[in-house]
């Protein structure tokens, strides 16, 4: 499943991250890569250690705390620290799988990448190509979406960068490690969801068929969850 989620963060707190980023240190963005990925791989990253973007990375994880249209499709069990790019004239990063396990370079913090997530922090007309390409059973998806919005979609994904011709693409990108493995699942419980939302507007949260389905939810999810 591929989720675009619209403002995560508002446009305010959007401008003071850039605020704070921005006037970081920024290094190659191979810092972070596997060998595969090294080799398609052209931007600029901060650090894993940059105080920045720990800073950065904790105010968009509480934000993601609030974002429950994030919660419902990642059914998070473990998110990795946020982490931040800038993509400028000539960048891009070639077609590639993400790495299945994350591991933060002090060996502190590690997880099962199930998803990946992108956090969009400039606006597309601030730069011309930098679309995200995921490709997935149904084609190929080009996403580029308003600053403060985040799009998330399976590690298993064929994805890539487009470069850039005009201006630079600042993001923060993440893996998530689910607490449903299985994509196909997710995106049932995501769908069931949606509707149980969807019907009790329409008929009222205890109405009998809004009570139902919410059951067969929690019980489809208490045989599929792993934690």
């Amino acid at each position: 499943m591929l989720l675009s989620i619209p403002g995560v963060l508002n446009k305010d707190a959007v401008a003071a991250l850039r605020c704070e980023i921005d006037a970081a240190e920024w290094v190659d963005g191979n810092a972070t890569s596997g060998h595969q990925s090294a080799l398609a791989k052209r931007n600029l990253q901060l650090p894993e250690d940059s105080p920045a973007g720990k800073n950065a990375g904790g105010l968009i994880l509480d934000a993601l705390e609030r974002a429950p249209l994030f919660v419902a499709g990642a059914l998070p069990l473990k998110v990795f620290p946020p982490l931040f790019n800038r993509y400028g004239e000539g960048h891009g990063f070639g077609m590639h799988v993400d790495n299945a396990l994350r591991v933060r370079r002090d060996g502190g913090f590690r997880i099962r990448s199930d998803l990946s997530a992108t956090l969009f922090l400039s606006e597309p007309e601030d730069y011309d190509g930098g679309e995200l390409m995921v490709e997935d059973a149904y084609g190929v998806h080009a996403v580029k979406l308003g600053a403060g919005d985040l799009v998330l979609y399976p590690a298993s994904s064929l994805h890539r960068v487009e470069s850039i011709t005009r201006g630079a693409r600042v993001a923060s990108f993440f893996w998530i490690q689910s607490m449903v493995r299985d994509d196909a699942r997710r995106t049932l419980l995501f769908d069931m969801d949606m509707a149980i939302q969807t019907l009790a507007r329409e008929v009222g949260q205890g109405h009998a068929q809004v009570v139902s389905l919410t059951g067969a939810y929690h019980n489809l999810l208490r045989m599929w969850i792993e934690v």
